[in-house]
């Protein structure tokens, strides 16, 4: 079984300013569709915010971490399965 515990809106506004990055920034590595979506993970209103799921902190943390050809060869993969994507570079 996976545990999982999505970071807090301060741990992404930490990440946030770590990287220097803007909320459209963060919307682009996230694969969001702009900075307000992504301030949305921000915030500490229960009616307007979203917590982080796994799979999205997974994807935008490979994007920060994998060289371009190992980022490439899942990408390829994933398409070899059917997907089709392309990705703007963060």
């Amino acid at each position: 079984m996976t545990q999982y515990a999505p970071p807090s809106p301060e741990d992404l506004e930490r990440l946030k300013e770590q990287l220097g990055k803007s909320s459209g920034d963060m919307a682009e590595l996230f694969s969001l569709a702009n900075g307000r979506q992504w301030r949305r993970y921000l915030s500490t209103d229960p009616n307007n915010s979203r917590e982080m799921g796994m799979h999205m902190l997974f994807f935008a943390m490979a994007r920060l971490e994998l060289d371009a050809e190992t980022f490439d060869r899942i990408l390829n993969r994933m398409r070899a399965v059917g997907a089709t994507i392309e990705l703007d570079k963060p």
